[in-house]
């Protein structure tokens, strides 16, 4: 069964975000990561069980930087924690899934990822991480 890993928040400046999660979240440090892979600039809160991640872009060319072009900030995705990643991907494949990585990959924190396409839950990109 998948479990909410975090929720991951597209942001123009996490210097200006940053100060409004601190507040809600009671959370006063976060854990700032680079992930060089996917050029963004991460911080995470906790938030109970799950976590809340806000997203900067490190360069125009980021994900990040064009999801803010097209859509501006908010809601990036939802990351979910799955036992079996590779199977997981493969039984989504198999039932007609369109998939953006077909194999896992390396996110935050060294975690095998892999992302799944909008268009499979009503608009909302999905990730995967393996449970470790």
């Amino acid at each position: 069964m998948a479990k909410i890993r975090h929720i991951a928040i597209a942001v123009r400046s996490l210097a200006e975000a940053i100060p409004a999660y601190r507040k809600l979240l009671g959370d006063p440090e976060g854990t700032e990561e680079m992930v060089e892979e996917q050029k963004v600039k991460a911080v995470f809160f906790s938030a109970g069980e799950s976590q809340i991640e806000l997203l900067e872009a490190t360069g125009p060319d980021s994900p990040i930087a064009k999801f803010l072009e097209r859509h501006g900030p908010g809601l990036h995705h939802i990351a979910l924690s799955v036992p079996d990643l590779e199977k997981t991907l493969e039984e989504m494949k198999q039932a007609g899934m369109v998939l953006i990585d077909e194999k896992p990959r390396t996110g935050a924190g060294g975690e095998r990822i892999a992302f799944v396409h909008p268009e499979n839950f009503s608009g909302v990109l999905v990730e995967l991480i393996e449970e470790s």
